[in-house]
């Protein structure tokens, strides 16, 4: 199921990663923010929703790159370059990513940064929309999000243009230890 969804969130542009632990996670993240230039200046920051994986982790890790903030705010996250949230599951027949997005943080690192690293349990991978459904009650949710890869939009002409309603990018952490869909 995990290459189903490899293959099809990586059709639309997505980059897709899996990690055996958290740590490997943990690592990666602090790689891929030093290569993305997050710094502690406009434009070039980091926003961190909280959520199991955040919770999870040794914050100092990614405290100790400038620029990375954990209190987030709509202003912060509008100028960030990386936004890091955690999504609940994984649609593998379309590559798309289901967030439950009531929390207002969750929201706006996932929508307003140039870059949004979505996290996710491999536990929370789903071979299809009905399976989710089985699983999971959307009553249960204020706001969900749908999430396939990077926002896109044409116009009449059929120019694509990436970025435009949100991230640019997007990168997809699935992480085998993290476990639940929560």
């Amino acid at each position: 199921m995990y290459e189903q969804f490899k293959a099809k969130a990586e059709g639309v542009s997505a980059e897709v990663h899996r990690f055996t632990t958290s740590a490997d996670a943990l690592a990666f993240l602090v790689d891929f923010l030093k290569e993305e230039g997050v710094a502690d200046q406009d434009g070039q920051y980091c926003v961190v929703a909280a959520g199991p994986f955040v919770d999870g982790i040794d914050h100092e890790q990614l405290a100790a790159i400038p620029g990375v903030f954990f209190d987030v705010t709509r202003q912060q996250a509008a100028g960030a370059r990386v936004g890091i949230s955690q999504v609940d599951w994984a649609l593998a027949d379309i590559g798309t990513l289901v967030q439950d997005a009531t929390a207002i943080d969750k929201r706006l690192v996932s929508t307003l940064p140039f870059i949004h690293v979505a996290m996710i349990a491999t536990s929370g991978l789903r071979p299809d929309m009905t399976a989710w459904l089985t699983d999971a009650n959307p009553n249960d949710a204020g706001y969900l999000a749908m999430i396939t890869g990077p926002s896109r939009t044409a116009d009449i002409e059929r120019v694509l243009t990436i970025g435009v309603h949100g991230p640019a990018r997007l990168v997809i952490c699935f992480v085998d230890e993290l476990g639940g869909t929560n």
